[in-house]
């Protein structure tokens, strides 16, 4: 067979286009969830809506990407994900604008850091809450719109924030977040389980796992534990997470380019992992 006659790739343009897709993004009131949101409304998508605890951050955080030059909208919609009963009303206040949703970026999320004596109980039982049950609620809540938008062709996404904290050993001593890193493994391992079961109803599912970005949630830690230079310094590739890096990331993975990834992860780290697992 001839190269021209194997040069199948179809339509290369479009390949990382979400035109006309709709989103919903926990936690995208700012960090890594509001890179995510920034890379879904360029690449295409019509609707994002922006979900986390405080209804401020979220109208902050719509306003700056509605400022963006596209031609999709962020819409606002605050919800308590860690409390019962607010996924439901979450789903029932996305439905007023939409009758299917095409990506669930699961990314709400909580640490705590405690001496391994003194860590409190309903701490470890809060983080598990939103890193994890939260995570496997709203992908059931959602599976129905997500079904709805989904086809052989073209599958809804469900895409999960884990951390490298549940691949490697997480942070120990006196900031020590056992909860954190369990809570992270648990998701890896249920990406893993979601995409055995929605697969087949064309819902593909993946998980991310970032190390550090300088966000606000891992500024604390980040100071704790060097600052960012020393931690830039320590990672192979000698700097830390930047936006486009997680945009980039769930975009593909979103997009026809990434429709063959089902159960996997992508570590991004910059290879920090892999330059632990060595010593």
């Amino acid at each position: 067979m001839s190269a021209q006659a194997d040069v199948q790739l179809r339509d290369f343009k479009s390949l990382f286009s979400l035109n006309g897709k709709v989103a919903v993004v926990t936690g995208g009131s700012r960090g890594l969830g509001l890179h995510a949101a920034s890379g879904l409304l360029q690449a295409g998508c019509s609707k994002v809506f922006i979900t986390s605890r405080k209804a401020k951050a979220c109208e902050e955080a719509c306003e700056a990407l509605n400022a963006l030059p596209c031609n999709g909208k962020a819409i606002s919609i605050p919800a308590d994900l860690a409390k019962l009963g607010e996924v439901e009303r979450l789903v029932k206040e996305v439905e007023k604008h939409t009758d299917k949703v095409d990506i669930l970026f699961a990314n709400a999320g909580a640490t705590w850091g405690a001496p391994f004596d003194e860590h409190p109980e309903n701490a470890f039982q809060k983080v598990m809450d939103l890193n994890v049950k939260s995570v496997f609620v709203c992908s059931q809540k959602f599976a129905p719109l997500l079904r709805k938008a989904g086809t052989v062709e073209d599958p809804s996404r469900i895409v999960i924030t884990a951390s490298i904290a549940g691949i490697g050993i997480g942070t120990l001593g006196a900031n020590a977040t056992f909860g954190y890193s369990a809570s992270k493994a648990a998701v890896l391992h249920l990406a893993r389980n979601l995409a055995a079961e929605l697969g087949p109803q064309n819902i593909l599912t993946t998980s991310i796992a970032p190390g550090f970005f300088p966000t606000k949630m891992a500024s604390g830690l980040m100071e704790m534990t060097g600052g960012v230079k020393a931690l830039a310094d320590a990672t192979p590739n000698k700097r830390l997470g930047m936006p486009e890096d997680i945009a980039g990331t769930v975009v593909y993975l979103c997009s026809r380019a990434g429709s063959h990834v089902n159960g996997g992860h992508i570590v991004l780290d910059g290879g920090s992992v892999v330059a632990t697992s060595k010593l």
